[in-house]
């Protein structure tokens, strides 16, 4: 049996050329929203890359098929199914294919058909890490690895902030992943725009990240990176979260749906607040996972090799 991933003509047609392609995860339609909002973040996503010059790709599995590109009746298929979506990771690829299932992909899960389907950028709002607590239940997102064995460079606003943060900078790390600050010398705390660990370099320019990208490649093989963009505005919630990470570890909440249940309770406790610092840093990062996929795909710098010419 070979699974080939179904691509919409648009993606296809981009890629088959060499031109920017971004790919979007489905996670945040069917789990990171309430009320059906995620297919309005996921549309508004999709048009910001298009407005960066760039093509779109969000991914899923819709009736056990593996989807780069979605049409607006399948997302908002993602949509109404909220949380009873599979939440799909990289491990649970295989079983929502075999069965026939909806699975919205996570970072992780998105990153694995990216090396598929020859995708090399990605937007999402905030990845997975190191959970807090993490040495008494050894609860690490997928997330990490998929990055360091992608190539593929990854926007995002930092690590979500219910996390253990320092924790994951240091995995990172160990994994060989540079972590990128966009005009910021910190690692942003996802809705918080700073007080994380030093990132590893800092860019201030579309090119100069796709230049870094390119020589990553070549040096450092099919190692993915991670471009983090402090949230614009900026929301100062720890008391909140930790407060939230507390309530729903003592709920008995363990394994994926940890980050969705932290997440609904603190919307719920920043009466909706957190909800729209979420949705504007998604498309803002898709609108920056955009412009370097173009600077990238251009190559005109003399210090950025051709994409053809990176192996």
């Amino acid at each position: 049996m070979t699974i080939t991933p179904r691509l919409s003509e648009e993606v296809e047609a981009a890629l088959r050329a060499g031109g920017p392609v971004v790919a979007l995860e489905t996670t945040l339609v069917s789990h990171g929203f309430p009320g059906g909002q995620g297919v309005q973040v996921a549309l508004a996503a999709e048009a910001r890359v298009r407005q960066a010059g760039a093509v779109p790709a969000t991914i899923g599995i819709v009736d056990g098929m593996v989807r780069v590109g979605l049409t607006v009746a399948e997302l908002e298929r993602f949509a109404s199914a909220g949380p009873s979506a599979r939440k799909a990771g990289p491990r649970d690829l295989a079983a929502c294919v075999v069965q026939g299932g909806l699975g919205a992909t996570t970072v992780g899960g998105t990153l694995a058909v990216c090396r598929l389907a020859g995708i090399a950028f990605m937007a999402t709002g905030g990845t997975g890490g190191v959970h807090r607590g993490f040495a008494a239940s050894l609860d690490i997102s997928a997330d990490l690895p998929q990055i360091a064995r992608t190539r593929a460079l990854v926007v995002s606003s930092g690590v979500k902030s219910i996390l253990d943060v320092p924790a994951t900078a240091e995995l990172l790390e160990t994994l060989g992943v540079p972590v990128l600050g966009w005009r910021t010398g910190t690692l942003p705390l996802f809705y918080s725009a700073a007080g994380g660990p030093p990132v590893s370099a800092v860019v201030t320019s579309a090119k100069e990240a796709a230049a870094i990208t390119a020589a990553h490649w070549m040096l450092n093989g099919s190692t993915g990176l991670l471009l983090t963009r402090p949230a614009e505005p900026s929301l100062e919630i720890e008391p909140i979260i930790a407060e939230a990470v507390a309530r729903v570890h003592g709920q008995g909440v363990r394994g994926q749906s940890v980050t969705p249940s932290v997440l609904a309770l603190v919307h719920e406790l920043t009466d909706g607040r957190s909800a729209e610092v979420n949705r504007q840093l998604i498309e803002d990062n898709a609108t920056l996972a955009a412009e370097v996929a173009v600077a990238y795909s251009a190559g005109g710098d003399a210090r950025l090799p051709a994409p053809s010419q990176i192996r």
